[in-house]
């Protein structure tokens, strides 16, 4: 069996990094008797200057994006349809609103300190409450409710939020990312030097990945 440390360079407010995580999930699962993969969430801010209260998704999009309210309904078919697929449910009317995820990011950085697979599932948990149900991510309790989901101690996850703590290291992962290359995300980095980019199907992670295991790829 091939280890793998895999890196998914992500936000809790990209819908694709759900779709590409799904897929992942599901190539790994097609692997799991080739590949040994260790999965490790780096943080990546879509919005990182987004005041508190955050921003009407249709008006942030328009001014981003420049896209109309006809083509985001589209897109959001679009992701729902790739999100069923990999077994993620969309909220039917997108997330609402727009909010800063620095927190959430700080608490991933935590989670990887706290046993195998705990960032991980925080990480779901975090997609879940963020894509999935349209709650309010910057809201500490929202937060909190899905480390407590994740099965980790959330007096800890408290003591984090209430302080500055780890705000340096996420800072200094996120700068590393971006003068990597990363500009999009999801960024699937495999062994340091393979880049996946974006919210792939399930058989081109599979196939990559494979590749990669067999060492068909320098």
């Amino acid at each position: 069996m091939t280890p793998l440390k895999i890196d998914f360079v992500s936000d809790i407010a990209c819908p694709w990094c759900a779709v590409g995580l799904g897929a992942l999930e599901q190539a790994l699962d097609r692997l799991s008797a080739e590949v040994q993969a260790e999965l490790h969430f780096q943080p990546f801010e879509l919005n990182p200057h987004m005041p508190p209260g955050g921003q009407d998704l249709g008006e942030h999009l328009t001014q981003k994006y420049g896209s109309t309210p006809e083509q985001q309904a589209q897109i959001r078919q679009t992701i729902a349809a790739r999100g069923a697929e990999v077994g993620f449910a969309f909220h039917p009317a997108g997330r609402g609103r727009v909010y800063n995820t620095f927190n959430a990011h700080r608490l991933l950085h935590w989670a990887e300190a706290q046993g195998v697979g705990a960032q991980h599932r925080l990480k779901k948990a975090f997609l879940e409450a963020y894509q999935g149900r349209a709650e309010c991510m910057e809201d500490p309790e929202v937060l909190l409710a899905g480390v407590a989901a994740a099965g980790l101690d959330v007096g800890a996850a408290r003591e984090v939020l209430q302080s500055d703590a780890l705000t340096q290291e996420v800072r200094e992962r996120q700068q590393f990312y971006t003068q990597a290359g990363i500009r999009s995300v999801p960024a699937v980095i495999i062994n340091d030097k393979h880049l996946i980019s974006g919210g792939q199907p399930v058989e081109v992670f599979e196939q990559a990945l494979r590749r990669i295991a067999l060492g068909e790829v320098d």
